[in-house]
C-alpha cells in the first residue's frame, strides 16, 4: 500500500528542487560588466551607467536580441551607443504611433456611436438581439460595469445616475470604450451591422476590418504600456485587401499599414503622420535595421499611396 504522506512529501522535494534560488540584484557597475561580458563595446563606463539609471537592465537587455547567435552568445564588436541608439528609436516611434492612434480611436468611438444610436436606439447596444450568435451578452454587460466603475467619480456618470436611473446613452457610453472594447463591440454585431460599417467608413470586408481593429488594438496597447516595438512579433497577421498587393507580416510594418487603412485623414496621414516617421527612420537609419522591424525597401511608397 502506498503511503499518501510521504508522496506528497517527495513531490515537494521535487518541486524545490527544481525551483531555482533567486538571482541577487546588480549595482549598476556590475551590470555594464555585465554588457561588457556579452561582448558588447562600452566607450565611456560612467555615460553607460547614467543610461542604465535611465532604462531598467532586464527592458533594456530586450534589445540585445537581435545580436543574439543561435548558440546564445552575441555577435562581437557591437558597440553599445548603438543599443542606445535602437532603444531611443524605438521610444520615438511608440510616441508618434501612438499620438495618431488616438485620432483613430476617437473616430471609431463616434461612428460608431453614431450608427448604433441612429440605428438601434439609445439604449440598444444594452439589448442582446442587436448581437450575433458569438457575443456573450453577460460579459458584455459585465466590462460596461467596469468601465462605468472606473469612471464613477466623473461628472457624466453621477449626472447619468441621478437623472437617468444610471442608464447611459450609447454615444456617452462609448468615451469609456477602450481600444478593445471597440474592437469587440465591432466584432459583436450582426453581420449586416458589420457590412454597412467596413463598406462605408474604410470600403472594405468585414473580414478586415475585424483584423485591422484587433491590430490596431495590439500596437496602441504595446504603445501605450511603452513596450518594445523594435525586433518583435505581434499576435495577429492583419489581412489585406487584394488589390493592396503587399504581404503582410508579424512585424511592425504590417501595423504601420494597418493604421495607415484606419487613419480618417488622407491628407494629414500624408502631409504630417508620413513626414513624420521619414524623419525618424532617417535620424536612425544608421544604427536601426530595417528587416528588424519588416519594413521593406519600398516602405515609404507602400505608406504613401
Amino acid at each position: 500500500m502506498v503511503n499518501t504522506s510521504e508522496t506528497k512529501n517527495e513531490k515537494l522535494k521535487n518541486n524545490e528542487a527544481t525551483v531555482q534560488v533567486m538571482k541577487k540584484p546588480k549595482t549598476f557597475a556590475q551590470q555594464v560588466e555585465i554588457i561588457k561580458e556579452k561582448g558588447f563595446i562600452i566607450d565611456n563606463d560612467t555615460e553607460c551607467i547614467g543610461f542604465l539609471k535611465q532604462a531598467n537592465y532586464y527592458r533594456l537587455s530586450a534589445y540585445f536580441l537581435p545580436f543574439r547567435k543561435k548558440d546564445g552568445t552575441y555577435f562581437s564588436n557591437i558597440n553599445f551607443h548603438r543599443i542606445q541608439r535602437i532603444y531611443e528609436f524605438d521610444s520615438r516611434l511608440r510616441g508618434v504611433l501612438f499620438n495618431y492612434i488616438e485620432k483613430v480611436e476617437l473616430y471609431l468611438r463616434t461612428q460608431l456611436a453614431y450608427y448604433s444610436g441612429h440605428v438601434h436606439g439609445a439604449l440598444g447596444y444594452m439589448d442582446g438581439v442587436i448581437y450575433n450568435d458569438r457575443h456573450n451578452h453577460e460579459k458584455f454587460v459585465k466590462l460596461l460595469n467596469v468601465c462605468i466603475e472606473e469612471n464613477k467619480s466623473t461628472s457624466v456618470v453621477q449626472h447619468h445616475k441621478e437623472k437617468y436611473g444610471g442608464n447611459f446613452p450609447i454615444w456617452v457610453i462609448v468615451e469609456f470604450f477602450s481600444m478593445g472594447m471597440l474592437s469587440y463591440f465591432y466584432a459583436d454585431l450582426q453581420s449586416g451591422d458589420q457590412k454597412y460599417l467596413a463598406k462605408e467608413l474604410y470600403g472594405t470586408s468585414v473580414a478586415c476590418l475585424k483584423s485591422w481593429l484587433r491590430c490596431i488594438t495590439d500596437l496602441r496597447n504595446r504603445c501605450a504600456h511603452y513596450s518594445r516595438l523594435y525586433y518583435w512579433s505581434f499576435p495577429a497577421l492583419p489581412k489585406m485587401p487584394r488589390e493592396l498587393e503587399t504581404s503582410p507580416n508579424r512585424k511592425l510594418f504590417s501595423q504601420i499599414l494597418v493604421l495607415k487603412l484606419l487613419y480618417p485623414d488622407k491628407k494629414e496621414w500624408l502631409n504630417k503622420v508620413l513626414i513624420e516617421l521619414k524623419a525618424i527612420v532617417e535620424e536612425y537609419e544608421n544604427d536601426i535595421s530595417l528587416r528588424h522591424i519588416g519594413f521593406p525597401e519600398d516602405w515609404y511608397e507602400q505608406l504613401e499611396k
